[in-house]
């Protein structure tokens, strides 16, 4: 035992949690958070009433909350699990039949004083479940066709929940996400060249079902994709939002227009400035730098949780964290990747920095999860 870990073990057990903490990680969360405060402020015109101070008071809840969860034994969490997916279905259901209404879809709930949408919790709902089944599955069974069938039925459940509300981005995270907590947890490879396979033919089968009777997404759905394949067919109409914020990041050069400067957000030619496209204000005013250096701290978040995840000699916990961290990345290069043109637009906010509540609050109870993984590891 070295002298530092010596000193760690005399301190009394509840302060030595807090020495555990994964600092780092907290500082960097902060950090991206307050990228998206300045922007917020920037779109807002100047003022932060509208959406940064709003942002800010949430996330210091979200904070607060993330270390509360942390401080709770990985043991309650696993053992949680189950119940906290089987809530975020019966939430789901619960969408289905009184959920609200906007803007066409159906994703939320109305609680008083908060409006919930249980998609975003059930990306984390469902990492847990799997981290735990796959705990709790004996090694030798992870591939077995049996054993792989269980877990497939769990994401497809909420992501057939989801589909109808309908959220395809949502949709389409909850199954990458489950897909990739399958895949650390060592299923084997052909059954993902399996699925390679069908999800081509269901693409093709999509494309084949446009106009017919049994088309299987919505008009607007198949808009999205027309838009993404060539934004310049109907640059006033469909491809308009991709339109301008293509030209707002081409706008933004080497270094940007400077803070509060870009002229594509405020005389509102971007749309959805505060929530899906804030990354093409950040790019705007602050250029290929600015871009660059959120893209980076994104990935220094991923890599402090890839480490740490390493470190963890606990499967539950190891996989917990690598779920986490997948569906993090999943978060900001589908957001990325819309708003620059590389994916079609599905609606996906960016980490942290997009203007909203629930998705900010989940995120940040889900990075509580990894630092309970963290702060009790065993040692």
């Amino acid at each position: 035992m070295s002298y530092l870990e010596y000193n760690v073990k005399t301190v009394p057990s509840g302060l030595r949690k807090v020495l555990y903490v994964n600092w780092a990680l907290v500082v960097l969360l902060a950090a991206t958070a307050s990228i998206g405060f300045l922007m917020l402020y920037s779109v807002a015109g100047g003022r932060l009433d509208v959406w940064a101070e709003p942002q800010m008071k949430r996330f210091a809840v979200g904070m607060v909350g993330m270390l509360a969860i942390g401080f709770v034994p990985i043991w309650f969490w696993r053992n949680v699990s189950a119940v906290a997916y089987l809530a975020a279905v019966l939430l789901l259901v619960a969408v289905e039949l009184f959920g609200d209404i906007g803007k066409g879809a159906q994703r939320w709930l109305d609680l008083g004083p908060i409006r919930l949408q249980p998609s975003e919790l059930t990306k984390v709902a469902l990492v847990m479940f799997l981290a735990a089944y796959y705990d709790w599955l004996d090694i030798r069974k992870v591939s077995r066709p049996l054993w792989v069938l269980i877990p497939v039925a769990v994401i497809l459940l909420p992501t057939a929940l989801v589909l109808k509300q309908p959220d395809l981005g949502t949709a389409i995270m909850l199954l990458a996400g489950g897909g990739f907590v399958m895949f650390v947890a060592g299923v084997s490879l052909w059954y993902f060249g399996t699925v390679v396979a069908l999800v081509v033919a269901l693409v093709f089968a999509v494309f084949e079902s446009r106009g017919t009777e049994w088309q299987l997404i919505k008009d607007y759905q198949f808009k999205r994709i027309d838009t993404f394949l060539d934004p310049g067919s109907d640059p006033l109409g469909a491809g308009y939002n991709i339109t301008q914020a293509q030209i707002a990041l081409g706008s933004g050069g080497w270094a940007g227009k400077g803070f509060m400067q870009g002229t594509q957000s405020r005389l509102n030619f971007l749309p959805e400035k505060h929530t899906d496209f804030i990354f093409t204000t950040l790019a705007e005013e602050f250029g290929f730098v600015g871009a660059v250096s959120l893209l980076a701290l994104y990935l220094l978040i991923l890599v402090f949780c890839i480490s740490s995840a390493l470190a963890n000699r606990d499967r539950f916990s190891a996989l917990l964290i690598f779920g986490i961290a997948g569906t993090f990345f999943l978060f900001f290069t589908v957001n990325m990747g819309m708003v620059t043109g590389l994916m079609p637009v599905v609606g996906a906010p960016l980490p942290l920095v997009s203007y909203g509540g629930t998705a900010m609050i989940i995120l940040l109870a889900a990075f509580g999860l990894v630092q309970s993984a963290h702060i009790h590891r065993p040692r």
